[in-house]
């Protein structure tokens, strides 16, 4: 709750900076989200747009611009008016785009203005239930006597999951194939669907779909996470200093001044103490 009110704050004050001459929002405000819908991106984006929507009487539109890795979303917001009536929610992809694209596909520090880092989403290794696995070291073991078995779904080329498998690969000695999605949703969907055997996925994500269809075998964050607590990390299982997550946050177009949060800045009355 005191996360969401922290963007709350940061939103109105960001977007006030820009805009003195009127109250902020008189309009509906967008939020691009660059995944698919159903997601933990996707969720947690459309929770702060409606708090934001009851806190200001004005609707925060979530619109999902799924596609290369968040780039397509990503470059709609750089190219809308840096006015604070249209924001970008996105996944760590953000940074990472920049990072394995060639020709990157934007400046993150010039084209766009950061608002607020929202959450970090733990990533667990989770298998289709084919696969005769339950620890890290038995899925270790089976992929290396059947390197052509294995194929393994993401979030988009460049995204976090993409990624941080990759790095499992690399660090077990173990192969296998990618098959990349446009959003985590549509990942989930695969590894349900048996057309993948493995997803790094995200935990928020996974604990929406209870299945006995998919099985998680570790956590891939230094530490245990609450949400799963008896699920080991994959550093406990044998690959030490194995540690992948997911921020996520919110940013407008360059341009949108980020301001101080001030006695005078207006609305301020309704965020004199956090809502309980």
């Amino acid at each position: 709750m005191r996360r969401l009110w922290l963007v709350l704050i940061t939103v109105v004050a960001t977007a006030h900076s820009t805009m003195a001459r009127a109250e902020y929002p008189d309009r509906a405000v967008k939020v691009v989200v660059p995944v698919a819908a159903g997601g933990g991106v996707d969720v947690m984006a459309r929770l702060i747009s409606q708090r934001l929507s009851e806190r200001f009487g004005q609707q925060f539109v979530v619109e999902n611009r799924a596609g290369a890795g968040g780039i397509i979303g990503t470059k709609a917001v750089i190219a809308a008016p840096a006015d604070g009536y249209t924001l970008l929610y996105t996944p760590s992809s953000l940074a990472l785009a920049v990072a394995v694209n060639k020709a990157p596909p934007y400046d993150v520090a010039k084209d766009l203005t950061p608002i607020i880092n929202v959450a970090v989403s733990p990533y667990a290794v989770v298998v289709h239930a084919s696969v005769p696995a339950r620890t890290v070291v038995e899925f270790i073991s089976y992929a290396r006597k059947n390197p052509a078995a294995l194929s393994y779904s993401s979030a988009g080329v460049g995204s976090a999951s993409h990624l941080a498998a990759e790095l499992f690969k690399s660090a077990a000695g173990i192969e296998m194939v990618h098959v990349p999605n446009k959003g985590m949703n549509p990942a989930l969907v695969d590894l349900l669907g048996g057309q993948v055997q493995v997803l790094f996925g995200s935990v928020p994500a996974l604990l929406t779909e209870k299945s006995d269809r998919v099985r998680p075998i570790a956590m891939a964050e230094a530490k245990r996470s609450a949400l799963m607590p008896d699920l080991p990390t994959i550093a406990e299982a044998g690959l030490p200093g194995f540690e992948v997550g997911n921020w996520a946050g919110l940013l407008g177009p360059a341009g949108s001044m980020r301001a101080s949060w001030t006695s005078s800045t207006p609305r301020s009355s309704p965020f004199s103490r956090p809502p309980t």
